[in-house]
Order: C-alpha cells, then structure tokens, then sequence
C-alpha cells in the first residue's frame, strides 16, 4: 500500500479578537488539541480603548486542514474575522530581532558593518559588546543571524511575524 503525502502550505492567519482574558489559551487550546503546530505567534491591542486585539499565527498544512483550522477559529465566541493572508494575495510580512554579539574590538567592528549593511540599527554599544535591532523578513533575519554566529553572537530575541495585506483593503 502507497502512502500518500499531503503538501503542507505556509499560511499566515490574522485574528481580530475581543481583547478579554483568556481568549490567547482558547485559540492556543484549539491547535494544541487537534495536534496543529503553531510557528509564529504575536498579539497587541489595536483600538484606542483598547477593546480588540490582533493575533497573527503562522502555520503549516495542507489546505483542507487549514480551511478546518480557519472555520474552527471562526466559531470562537470573542472572534471577530479571520484572514488568511496567503490566501488574499500580495501582502508584508515583519519580524524584529535583537541580535547582542560579544567579541574583541575588530569583532565588534566586523559586526557592526555587516549590521549597517544588512539595514540593521546599533541600539547599544559597549566595550566588547554589541546589540543591534533588524526589521526584515523572516528569511533576512535567518540569513543575519547567520552572519553574526561566526561574529561572536551571544543572544537573539525576536518577535515573530506580523503581516498586513497590500493595498487600500484592511485584513
């Protein structure tokens, strides 16, 4: 017998939610419980009153799964929209990184260049030590983290992904 295997897709999902207690453990609750992985998380308030919030997940599987995933979250009482961005079309993808390097005076300076020119900012310096913040893509971030390993890097942080779709349109 032929095991099939289904091709899992990327997607990233926004979440426009009631800002209540609890609502973060219910959607977390529902992947964990259905054995779906969770590869980026983020959440913030969006409204002045601070009333909704944002939740942007990333997520791997094949469509019929995500389609599931999707209408499930679409049942949360405190939900108000589900998107999801790969879907729509053309759209941005964010993630920041702090990224502290540790080293002697020509390391530090190494690093500092390759961090101007990968368009990240210097945010702290001292000496023999380094902490730069880079906004980029996912990918860049991958790829600049890279780079500073052989630079003497200590220590990363990073936010995980938010998105926005392209265009006048509100996800």
């Amino acid at each position: 017998m032929k095991i099939q295997h289904r091709q899992t897709e990327r997607h990233v999902l926004t979440i426009t939610v009631d800002n209540e207690a609890g609502i973060l453990a219910k959607i977390a609750g529902l992947f964990t419980a259905r054995g779906y992985n969770i590869d980026s998380l983020t959440v913030a308030d969006i409204t002045e009153d601070h009333a909704v919030s944002r939740i942007t997940i990333v997520t791997n599987g094949p469509p019929p799964v995500i389609d599931q995933i999707i209408a499930q979250l679409e049942r949360l009482i405190p939900v108000h929209k589900v998107t999801d961005l790969s879907e729509i079309g053309p759209h941005l993808e964010r993630e920041l990184a702090l990224v502290k390097v540790a080293g002697d005076e020509n390391t530090c300076t190494e690093a500092r260049n390759v961090a101007e020119a990968s368009n990240a900012r210097v945010i702290d310096s001292s000496p023999g030590i380094l902490i730069v913040e880079l906004t980029d893509t996912p990918d860049r971030i991958d790829n600049f983290i890279g780079l500073m390993r052989d630079r003497g890097l200590v220590e990363v942080g990073r936010t995980g992904i938010v998105g926005m779709t392209r265009g006048a349109e509100s996800a």
